[in-house]
């Protein structure tokens, strides 16, 4: 039986690569004589880079920038095709991983360290640059991103305004020539993860600011901020907000496209494509893709139904494990995927489900395989009769 283990990272607990070593380890010790091909994905949010660098030969590197929150971090980019694609992460300088649960702050967090990332990988005069989105501790709609760039982002009497969301209800006018004059000649690919609008009841700030600290009031004040710029950048010409995606981040995605001009492209399709998946699963048994949770959101540009939908092209049965499973999942069914499991055995605080999932995993994976492998067989028994 041939077995594709396909699955994203476990956010701030495993990447994408040790998901699979873990699922192959498992499912080895239930089927021994199964062939495993592993292939870890990610879907524009934390790995990405990792995974477009790891299957493209290419070169990982490393700048310090400044944090969410104003410490300073070391974050990685990647350099692919001699150079000529460059490859930045918004995880990597501006993700939620960089600030732990008690000091997350969606209000202050700023998404300058990104622009700084993209700064450094200037240096190599790359002519394409791919910007992977999600895992963003920030709700500030890029600008921090356009400062870092040379942008001026001014408030009533003439200075820059502070960083993060809260920054932007003081944003008066917008300088933004000096940002698009650095990234001038460059194809812009944006890799995202979500479809979300930027403002409203399913944008950036009331559905994604709760996780990255901010309370209803603050995703109130948050929603109003990034409102604000983006009137402002309607006004000097730019569209940030009626486009599916540009909620994306905490409205980088936004940003990205309609005031710098990238091109907004599904993140998991864009991996998959880079790491010739389809090639892996033509002609598979089964399939098995994994996330940190699977819901209802995982049928929106999400990993599993990225997948799903590739294997449903061949007729080949996906199986998703998940730290967290919820309900309402046809949507995801829809996608193709057959069904869902999670690897939790039972009531676990998140520190015990975090530290035991690698074994939980394999665990989950052996008695998978155990359960194929007993089915087949079974199947074998009636047909000989």
């Amino acid at each position: 039986m041939r077995v594709v283990v396909a699955p994203d990272s476990f956010k701030e607990c495993l990447t994408a690569k040790a998901v699979a070593s873990s699922i192959t380890y498992g499912w080895k010790r239930g089927a021994p004589e199964d062939d495993i091909v592993q292939v870890p994905l990610a879907d524009g949010g934390e790995g990405t880079t990792v995974a477009l660098v790891e299957s493209q030969g290419g070169s990982l590197h490393a700048a310090n920038v400044t944090g969410p929150l104003g410490a300073t971090v070391s974050a990685r980019y990647g350099l692919v095709d001699e150079g000529r694609t460059a490859i930045v992460e918004v995880a990597e300088a501006s993700g939620l991983h960089l600030v732990s649960a008690g000091c997350r702050d969606a209000l202050h967090a700023t998404s300058r360290g990104t622009g700084e990332l993209i700064d450094a990988v200037l240096a190599h005069g790359p002519s394409k640059l791919i910007l992977c989105l999600g895992g963003s501790a920030t709700t500030d709609g890029g600008a921090g991103i356009l400062q870092a760039l040379g942008a001026r982002l001014l408030d009533a009497q003439g200075r820059d305004i502070p960083p993060g969301g809260v920054g932007l209800e003081q944003l008066t006018h917008l300088d933004v020539t000096p940002a698009q004059d650095r990234l001038a000649g460059i194809q812009l690919v944006v890799a995202c993860d979500v479809t979300n609008p930027l403002l409203g009841p399913e944008g950036a700030s009331a559905v994604f600011g709760p996780q990255k600290g901010a309370t209803s009031e603050q995703v109130e004040s948050l929603d109003c901020a990034l409102s604000r710029f983006s009137t402002l950048a309607s006004q000097a010409g730019f569209d940030m907000h009626s486009f599916a995606g540009s909620g994306a981040a905490g409205g980088i995605g936004g940003m990205l496209r309609g005031i710098l001009g990238a091109d907004l492209k599904s993140g998991i399709e864009l991996v998959i494509e880079t790491v010739g998946l389809e090639q892996k699963i033509r002609g598979a048994d089964l399939v098995i893709t994994a996330e940190g949770a699977i819901d209802s959101q995982s049928a929106q540009g999400k990993t599993p139904a990225g997948v799903a939908s590739l294997a449903r092209k061949y007729g080949v049965p996906v199986i998703g494990l998940a730290g967290r499973v919820g309900d309402k999942l046809s949507p995801l069914y829809a996608t193709g995927v057959t069904a869902a499991f999670s690897i939790v055995p039972g009531p676990s605080t998140l520190a015990d489900a975090i530290g035991d999932a690698e074994r939980n995993l394999e665990q989950v994976s052996e008695q998978l395989a155990r359960m194929v492998v007993a089915v087949g067989s079974v199947k074998r028994i009636s047909i000989c009769e």
